[in-house]
């Protein structure tokens, strides 16, 4: 999630320095989760074959690659491919490494796995805000150092991964490239998990893709640290919800998520369209709490339901829908900001999330019978 938040805040250097429009920076945040789609239709139950290690390393050495070439980067082109790059990484390790945690975790420890997927994916963001924020501003070669600050974590990382035990897995017999597997005896209860991480993941269009120009001018401030904690609140708030939450039952977390997305969003139109600073904050806090909700009860509502042997096809399944999601209301958003306004685009984008948070208890509500006995 570093990966992922990293070019956050240098997209309107990006836009500053190269003449980029709305279209052309959402065309770089959006390649990413294009690509990561591509990956997990071809290979998202890999890692039930050939093991989550392998598969996350592959996943890490691809997210290196893509972080030096934007340390590197000579024109757009370079930030295009490094997205891509990037896609790839997390495309092959975002379900393996979620399905690790369940496997190395104490038996039927899933809510466990869920909190510690949900406090490492906000941590991975708030290093990225932070970190980020501080390099941007303080340091030299703000478009480039936090690149090779991430690129030696990454580098790190990798060396972590291939000393992880070897376990699940091993062959690559009867693997072929397809959609990620989903039992059909899971596929009825599996639709309400992927509402929830759809809704949870696209307010990362708004809040990572769109953000920094909003923080920007509200804030009223051209410092990138300043910036980058405003947006860190989403994080910070997520990890905390998380923790207070895990007492919690799955389907509870995911009802009470939704609606405060749904709250959130609402909170964000308001504040763009009266350029209000707290109620911005307000609505990044809130958001933020939705997301940890969401993301905690569906990620813990799909390792209690997937099959050992399915389990990494599941998780990557799960994603392969966010980021689906993400990719294709981060292309429409860039046009709109494009064709019409900034302003316009966050209003369509927040009443889209809205109507998420809205499918979500839907689902909840059609189904309660169903899962009153589930975890």
């Amino acid at each position: 999630m570093w990966t992922s938040a990293a070019p956050a805040l240098v997209y309107r250097l990006y836009a500053q320095e190269w003449h980029l429009s709305h279209t052309v920076t959402a065309g770089i945040f959006a390649i990413y989760p294009i690509v990561v789609v591509a990956v997990l239709i071809g290979f998202g139950s890999i890692s039930d074959y050939v093991g989550r290690r392998a598969t996350m390393l592959a996943g890490v050495a691809a997210s290196l690659v893509g972080t030096l070439m934007f340390a590197l980067a000579p024109n757009v082109a370079w930030l295009f491919a490094a997205r891509a790059f990037m896609g790839v990484g997390v495309g092959l390790s975002a379900g393996p490494s979620s399905a690790a945690i369940v496997e190395y975790g104490a038996a039927g420890a899933t809510k466990h796995a869920a909190f510690i997927t949900n406090l490492s994916q906000a941590a991975g963001v708030a290093v990225a805000m932070m970190l980020g924020g501080a390099l941007i501003e303080y340091a030299p070669w703000p478009t480039r150092l936090s690149f090779w600050v991430l690129a030696a974590y990454l580098s790190g990382l990798w060396v972590s991964v291939w000393m992880l035990p070897r376990r699940q897995g091993g062959t690559t017999q009867g693997w072929r490239p397809r959609w990620p597997y989903v039992p059909r005896a899971q596929r009825r209860f599996f639709v309400i998990p992927v509402v929830a991480m759809m809704t949870a993941y696209t307010q990362g269009v708004l809040v990572f893709s769109m953000g920094g120009q909003v923080a920007h001018d509200l804030v009223g401030s051209s410092n990138t640290l300043v910036n980058g904690a405003v947006l860190s609140v989403f994080a910070v708030v997520s990890a905390i919800v998380s923790l207070a939450s895990r007492s919690l039952f799955a389907r509870t977390s995911i009802a009470l998520g939704a609606v405060a997305s749904g709250i959130g969003m609402g909170l964000l139109a308001f504040s763009v369209s009266n350029h209000n600073l707290p109620v911005f904050l307000c609505s990044l806090a809130t958001a933020g709490g939705g997301y940890g909700l969401l993301f905690s009860g569906a990620t813990e509502l799909t390792g209690a339901q997937a099959p050992p042997l399915h389990r990494g096809g599941m998780f990557s399944a799960l994603h392969l829908f966010a980021y689906l999601s993400l990719g294709s209301v981060a292309i429409a958003l860039g046009a709109v900001a494009t064709a019409k306004s900034l302003m316009f685009a966050l209003n369509l984008g927040a009443a889209m999330i809205g109507a998420l948070s809205l499918g979500a208890l839907f689902l909840l509500a059609s189904t309660f019978r169903s899962i009153a006995n589930s975890p």
